[in-house]
């Protein structure tokens, strides 16, 4: 389904876990990029957007009802940004 290219997630008293996954969605031609944030590390907002150049609308709106319909999805997004909390950012997961 996914396969990661980056993930990030760092956390503080203010803004709570605020992270970054890149990744590629099997089919796609384009790349793509989710900021995640969340004050509680339970319910998560996201924004979701090309990664390098604009690609296919019909693609992204595609990733964008996986991720709002399949709760797996979109958990395998924040957990390989919770997997880099506290290891200093840039790693792939």
């Amino acid at each position: 389904m996914f396969r990661i290219i980056a993930a990030r997630m760092e956390h503080s008293k203010e803004n709570g876990y605020v992270g970054q996954v890149d990744f590629e969605y099997e089919g796609h031609q384009s790349s793509y990029t989710v900021t995640l944030q969340s004050k509680d590390g339970r319910d998560w907002g996201y924004s979701l957007l090309f990664l390098s150049e604009s690609g296919s609308e019909e693609e992204i709106e595609a990733v964008e009802e996986l991720l709002e319909e399949d709760d797996e999805a979109f958990d395998q997004l924040v957990e390989a940004a919770m997997s880099k909390l506290g290891h200093g950012g840039n790693g792939e997961a």
